[in-house]
């Protein structure tokens, strides 16, 4: 049996990450952290196969903090990131009723709140497989 892949959600709406744990702990090891800061430090600290994040928390966009430093450093930039967010509903007047462009962060993949579990589930193992195939052809 392989080893469970080792996630990392960081997001600071509680209800919404037991809702995403109740749906991933059946079959990766889930790290949330509620804190930015806080998910920064483990994503430096600990080997991660894939974060989750949130674009708005805490006073602001402070996921943007996190993706566009894990851009600037060379180990955290080969971990994919899926973002989940509400993004367009907090600031809609930016967005309107048109997709986020790809570039806005860099990020592999992009859900908006509420996201299905099926489809959840479908990315994850998509962004996992993706990012095992990267880090084996360096």
């Amino acid at each position: 049996m392989s080893e469970r892949k080792q996630l990392i959600m960081i997001d600071d709406d509680p209800d919404f990450t037991e809702g995403i744990k109740s749906i991933l702990s059946k079959h990766y090891d889930l790290d949330i952290f509620h804190n930015p800061k806080d998910g920064l430090a483990a994503l430096q600290k600990k080997r991660y196969d894939l974060l989750l994040l949130d674009i708005m928390m805490g006073r602001g966009a402070e996921g943007l903090m996190i993706a566009r430093k894990m851009g600037a450093d060379a180990t955290l930039r080969t971990v994919p990131v899926l973002i989940i967010t509400s993004i367009r509903e907090q600031i809609a007047f930016l967005f309107g009723s048109q997709a986020l462009h790809p570039h806005f962060v860099a990020h592999d993949e992009l859900l908006e709140k509420p996201v299905e579990p099926k489809l959840l589930l479908e990315r994850i193992e998509f962004l996992l497989k993706a990012g095992a195939k990267e880090r084996e052809g360096k």
